[in-house]
């Protein structure tokens, strides 16, 4: 998981129209938050944020937030959830998530598929139940995908997550077992209509959503806080 360095400053005003009036000076109204943390309402230059989401995946990036007039240690964080404009796309308010970079996060790893199935092969289809899976990992092993080989999976067979090796450190959070994709009778309805999508050198992905992060063990879904909506008919993007 990459961690890049971003400058924060702290802010007082709330609501619709200071949030207006940063963004016209440049400025994204953020918000931090965390287990522990109480909400710090937040601003960050409009243009350091865009280029930090030029460099890569912002779902697998861990944010040192510099915080100017607060705290002189750098908070690690992530981001929870985006709004951007529908119409331009421009973004329109951040919450970062904090996170203890000792301790493990419930994260959802993307699924990609290697190859073709001997079941496919027989006029058998792919079908993908889950496009990912949860894992818990420390923020720095945070993997990018999972690759799974389906060369070997006949007409009928399932490949389920305990099958699925998982790199050093990481694990399956309690109950996580599930099945993952199963090759389908030409024959037989399909339960879920999701076709693989084939990618060059025999390689499929599965369709990356949001990833969801959490702390380990598992905790319920953060309460994001009330006043850090401070954007009009946007986007949002949960994390």
């Amino acid at each position: 998981m990459k961690q890049l360095e971003l400058n924060a400053t702290l802010r007082t005003t709330t609501g619709n129209g200071p949030a207006r009036r940063l963004r016209g000076q440049g400025m994204i109204p953020a918000v931090l938050y965390g287990p522990v943390t109480p909400p710090v309402m937040l601003a960050v230059i409009a243009r350091d944020f865009e280029h930090v989401v030029q460099k890569g995946n912002i779902r697998r990036t861990i944010f040192s937030l510099n915080l100017e007039g607060g705290s002189s240690a750098a908070k690690p964080a992530v981001v929870k959830e985006l709004q951007r404009n529908p119409v331009s796309g421009k973004f329109l308010h951040v919450d970062f998530y904090e996170i203890d970079l000792n301790r493990k996060l419930r994260v959802m790893v993307p699924v990609v598929i290697r190859g073709k199935s001997k079941g496919e092969e027989d006029g058998g289809m792919l079908q993908i139940i889950e496009r990912e899976i949860a894992v818990l990992c420390l923020p720095s092993e945070m993997p990018e995908a999972l690759e799974v080989d389906v060369t070997e999976l006949g007409i009928g067979g399932t490949l389920h997550v305990n099958d699925i090796a998982l790199p050093s450190g990481a694990e399956l959070p309690p109950g996580g077992n599930c099945t993952v994709l199963t090759v389908v009778s030409p024959k037989a309805e399909p339960t879920r209509p999701y076709p693989a999508a084939r990618l060059s050198g025999g390689v499929t992905s599965a369709m990356y959503a949001h990833a969801v992060v959490t702390e380990a063990p598992v905790i319920p879904e953060m309460t994001r806080p009330t006043n850090s909506h401070e954007s009009e008919g946007a986007n949002a993007i949960r994390m």
